[in-house]
């Protein structure tokens, strides 16, 4: 775009050195478009009609018009993930107010407590439980607390620290009807949110709520620029995403409070696409580098050209990039990318076809300039 091209788009194999799952691979295939002089609206609107003509051509399936948006909080708050399946519902609920008022007291210094509702769950056994239990601590949750539903009221668990008012209440707010359970989790909002995502989509795999045959795009929007570890700050999606208009100011007052113009389409709880507007202005370009913890010489020596390039009056632009292997995985049926790449990688990232990666002689160094010495323990 800085270059003056008007749109492009290209298919491009791409390498990423990230953990391996059943839906990455280090080496994939990815359809990337990218356009001047375009809003968020407008690549939204031009994706949903290319993945609307995808889906119908080849499964047949006419998908909603226009596709449900949802912020980033949002899907958060209610899904527990950036990547919700909205197939079905068993969404997280919001307890703070009423665990702050019983007498379970490990809750009420937690910066926040969630709990989701399991139809048919008071069928659990302990040791049922237990394994849900495991399953949290994966997510750095210190536990998982419950209480089951018989004849309108709440038993076993830590339903004792409730008296009946707010067993009502509980019942009322999360909707429970006898033979359902309610798992609940009191940690940081962080911690709460990911470990109880995780849970629902757990159990929504073991009961299958979901049918397989329904696609449900949602678009994923306002994401924050920065996560913040400590006194660190690192990009989100990416540190060439955009801030939002309004919150340009926030780099320099509230950095983590700031929302990016970045995007997600996502469809039955995986990543289909991603992109974002970005950013076109010298000043801001340098204001994120900063943040990010380089200084100048450091932002100069690996972006000079980029930030020297936006100063010559670089278009608005934005994009966005489909992985074209995920995609495939989902219109296929399967929920293992392995299946349809033609030379996948194992979970070491090794290729058994060929035997990559092989051993390199010392010849083959030298030629590049390269030493090689044994690693500090």
């Amino acid at each position: 775009m800085i270059g003056g091209f008007d749109r492009y788009f290209q298919i491009v194999k791409c390498f990423r050195d990230e953990d391996l799952r059943a839906d990455r691979q280090p080496e994939f295939t990815q359809i990337d478009i990218e356009m001047s002089f375009v809003e968020e609206d407008d690549i939204l609107s031009a994706m949903e009609n290319l993945t609307q003509h995808v889906f119908k051509s080849v499964k047949g399936i006419e998908l909603p018009t226009p596709f449900p948006r949802l912020t980033y909080d949002e899907s958060l708050n209610r899904f527990g993930s950036d990547k919700p399946d909205t197939r079905f519902g068993m969404e997280l609920i919001d307890m703070k107010s009423i665990t702050d008022a019983s007498e379970f007291n490990a809750f009420k210094s937690a910066e926040m407590v969630k709990g989701i509702a399991v139809m048919g769950g008071a069928k659990y056994s302990r040791k049922n439980i237990e394994t849900f239990t495991e399953f949290v601590k994966n997510y750095k949750a210190k536990g998982l607390a419950w209480m089951k539903v018989e004849t309108e009221t709440l038993t076993g668990g830590i339903s004792k620290f409730f008296s009946e008012g707010l067993q009502k209440e509980l019942i009322k707010s999360a909707e429970l009807k006898d033979g359902d359970i309610l798992f609940l989790i009191g940690d940081s909002a962080k911690v709460t949110l990911s470990a109880l995502g995780a849970l629902r989509t757990e159990i929504g795999k073991q009961e299958t709520l979901a049918d397989e045959s329904e696609f449900k795009p949602v678009w994923i929007t306002e994401f924050p620029m920065f996560e913040k570890e400590g006194n660190r700050y690192s990009a989100l999606h990416h540190p060439f995403t955009a801030p939002q208009e309004e919150d340009i100011e926030k780099l320099d007052s509230d950095p983590a409070s700031a929302s990016s113009r970045a995007y997600d389409l996502t469809i039955n709880g995986y990543e289909i696409a991603g992109g974002s507007i970005r950013n076109h202005q010298p000043k801001v370009q340098e204001k994120i580098f900063e943040l990010l913890g380089m200084d100048e010489s450091e932002a100069k020596d690996r972006f000079g050209f980029l930030v020297e390039a936006l100063k010559y009056g670089t278009p608005p632009h934005g994009g966005i990039a489909f992985g074209f292997d995920r995609l495939v995985m989902l219109l296929a049926g399967t929920a293992n990318i392995r299946d349809v790449i033609a030379f996948p990688k194992t979970t070491s990232a090794a290729s058994l076809m060929d035997e990559a990666p092989s051993s390199v002689s010392k010849e083959q160094l030298d030629e590049l300039h390269i030493q090689s010495k044994p690693s500090k323990k």
